[in-house]
């Protein structure tokens, strides 16, 4: 009977923040602002709930709720949560790669996957329903090239095209490797800036990354202005020959003298 009633007042509870248009909330809050309940007891009762498809854990402690129209799939988008779910965790945050990409209109390639950026420490991805996370560590994230995106939950951190197109430079092998990040890039660059990405280059970017972007902005994509951009700042750096294709053999290839990339990789992209 006592679990009954703690479970009917959950399910009062939900409906109440469902009303005011959020689609989370914690356990802390619930032991907080209904000290009354067991910690155990109201677990129990979450339990029922998410097996009834009403709510789901995507983090410890942390749960969503999960609409009507949303119950067949039991997820929802994480534009919807993750906001609220880095606000719990109280640690930085920013959607990037081919998710920011997507948002930026770069879709020809959309991820089943959501990828985002945190500090340290690391944080195992997040897998349920169809729906995967994947936290990608940085030694530290700065506001330079994050800005906030509206959704209907509110806003999130998302990387600029110009950032955007430096971490998928950087993290290609997160995203399926040079090819497609070559194509992401292309699509991206009809939406990046030269003040902007000027702005952002900096030297905790590592020096190998900008020459590959900068070699694939002109030699294979074309785009010789922003590939100007990344020329200007590395000119004058004391830079070295680094493989297109990390992980790749380099003896007996090519070498691009401007950019001092060495040429072990064919790029072919999607357009």
């Amino acid at each position: 009977m006592k679990n009954n009633k703690i479970y009917n007042y959950l399910e009062e509870y939900i409906s109440s923040i469902q009303s005011d248009g959020r689609l989370y909330f914690s356990l802390e809050n619930i032991m907080r602002d209904h000290p009354g309940h067991s910690k155990d007891a109201l677990k129990l009762s979450l339990n029922r709930l998410s097996s009834k498809k009403r709510v789901l854990s995507v983090y410890k402690g942390f749960y969503i709720i999960i609409p009507p129209e949303y119950r067949s799939r039991r997820i929802i988008s994480a534009e919807l949560f993750i906001d609220q779910l880095f606000a719990y965790l109280r640690r930085n945050y920013y959607v990037g790669l081919l998710s920011s990409a997507a948002l930026h209109g770069a879709s020809h390639q959309q991820a089943m996957e959501y990828f985002v950026f945190i500090e340290k420490p690391a944080i195992r991805s997040t897998n349920l329903e169809g729906l995967k996370i994947n936290y990608v560590v940085k030694n530290s994230i700065s506001q330079s090239g994050i800005e906030k995106r509206k959704t209907d939950a509110g806003y999130i951190n998302i990387s600029n095209p110009e950032l955007t197109a430096i971490d998928i430079i950087a993290y290609q092998h997160r995203i399926g490797g040079l090819n497609r990040a070559s194509t992401v890039l292309y699509e991206l660059s009809e939406s990046m800036l030269h003040d902007r990405l000027s702005e952002i280059l900096n030297d905790n970017i590592p020096f190998s990354v900008l020459q590959r972007l900068g070699y694939i902005l002109e030699i294979v994509l074309q785009k010789n202005e922003l590939a100007g951009i990344v020329r200007k700042y590395l000119s004058g750096k004391k830079i070295f020959r680094i493989p297109l294709k990390p992980g790749n053999k380099k003896a007996g290839y090519n070498v691009n003298e401007d950019w001092k990339v060495i040429k072990n990789f064919k790029i072919e992209t999607d357009f």
